[in-house]
């Protein structure tokens, strides 16, 4: 009894290790997720120049009334939100009696502000070029706007989680919370004014706070809110992304740009500082919150839908036995596509030799004034009323519809207790249901 009760308290401090070691540098504590070791890592590579908390650009000018100190759904204000979290006024020109949440559920994640350092300038490199270092099951962020399509590898954001970019013409933020698998892109743009985010160094339910720093606003990564300061209570919108992997977005997008691991800080890129996390068994690393709802175990995948007043989340483990799901959510006709060869980015000590979770993406079934229903026929997308095949970026391949485009609709990757958190009304599809 002695020992386990040693073992749990051991495990927050195993995780706040394991993200000081990847803002340091460190390379290998995978020994941190089995109960009986210690962490090791290699020694910290040398560090490069801190970046400024500057903003990136001048911050476009904002109008007095986006710029009002009255927040949006301010009835929503917490009336006393407790002490701010240690550290932060020191670190923050936050305005932090200004809050939605409690600031009790809000944890440092180890390393302080800017400690795990966002991609502010990204550079970009060719997929030839890119194909030198990436393994073809490696998973791959893809955002694609106005025609304009970029590739932001897992292995360089699992490193600095947060990348603020430009693609087609669109400021976004292309962000990935490792400890809550969840990877989501942002449109920075918000009533006028743009912004770039960094880390703030804290959590709430094991889930990133970002901050913008153009107010110094916390924002949640999982739901894209401002929960502290300026600008609490508005939202930022979601940007459709696909998860794929390397091969099929080398094979689809070869005329693409790739994110470098040229990011001005020196990195282990390829590895996996917290390998084993990516286990089912597995408690989540950092979280006091909410009781996860049974229906799935904490670490399950899920891919979650939001659309007007329904959320639904897909499991993974569901989506690999059916292939396709057709639903309806919130009278949106929708279908789920599943494909296999990606690799777990949580799960092995270098990313490309981690469990094949496949990839999970959401489409609209809507094509040319009619619903297509789909299935999943040996190891095949099709769907019944041509036979056409489809892959998994929603194109049909083959067949009478060859060539056509299914409208990729926001999907986004959790960890179950992550998104449960945030939204415990969550249906959980079943093909029972």
């Amino acid at each position: 009894m002695l020992k386990s009760q040693s073992r749990l308290r051991l495990y927050p401090l195993l995780a706040i290790a394991a993200l000081v070691l990847a803002a340091c540098g460190g390379s290998n504590i995978e020994q941190s997720v089995n109960e009986d070791a210690q962490p090791v890592a290699e020694e910290p590579q040398e560090e490069a120049a801190p970046q400024e908390s500057e903003p990136l650009e001048d911050p476009t000018e904002v109008s007095e009334e986006s710029s009002s100190a009255v927040p949006v759904n301010a009835e929503s204000l917490v009336e006393n939100p407790g002490e701010p979290p240690r550290g932060a006024e020191s670190e923050f020109a936050t305005d932090f009696t200004l809050s939605t949440v409690q600031f009790s559920d809000i944890l440092s994640g180890g390393p302080p502000k800017d400690g795990i350092p966002a991609v502010d300038k990204p550079q970009y490199i060719s997929v030839s070029e890119a194909d030198e270092w990436l393994d073809d099951v490696e998973p791959i962020a893809v955002v694609e706007v106005n025609g304009e399509a970029r590739a932001f590898p897992i292995q360089v954001l699992m490193w600095h989680e947060i990348a603020n970019a430009e693609v087609g013409g669109q400021a976004v933020s292309v962000t990935f919370c490792p400890l809550c698998n969840t990877a989501i892109a942002f449109n920075r743009e918000l009533d006028g004014l743009v912004m770039d985010f960094g880390t703030s160094g804290r959590l709430r339910f094991s889930n990133l706070i970002m901050y913008d720093r153009q107010t110094e606003t916390w924002w949640q990564q999982a739901t894209g809110e401002a929960i502290v300061g300026e600008q609490v209570g508005k939202q930022l919108e979601f940007l459709p992304m696909a998860m794929i992997s390397w091969l099929d977005f080398k094979e689809n997008y070869a005329d693409s740009l790739v994110l470098s691991r040229d990011t001005g800080h020196s990195r282990n890129y390829g590895s996996n500082p917290y390998a084993g996390y990516d286990d089912i068994n597995r408690s989540p690393f950092l979280f006091i919150g909410p009781e996860t709802p049974g229906e799935l175990p904490a670490m399950a995948r899920v891919l979650t839908v939001e659309l007007g007043e329904e959320t639904i989340a897909y499991p993974y483990s569901v989506m690999a036995e059916v292939g396709v799901v057709n639903d309806s959510v919130d009278g949106t006709e929708l279908a789920v596509f599943w494909q296999p060869g990606v690799a777990s980015a949580l799960d092995a000590a270098t990313i490309s030799s981690g469990e094949d979770v496949g990839a999970v993406e959401v489409f609209s079934r809507e094509l040319n004034g009619e619903t297509l229903s789909f299935s999943f026929e040996n190891g095949v997308i099709v769907d019944e009323q041509t036979g056409s095949e489809w892959d998994v970026l929603g194109r049909a391949i083959s067949g009478e519809l060859a060539g056509e485009q299914l409208e990729k609709l926001v999907g986004i990757n959790h960890f179950w207790f992550s998104w449960a958190a945030f939204k415990p009304e969550t249906k959980v599809y079943s093909p029972e249901a």
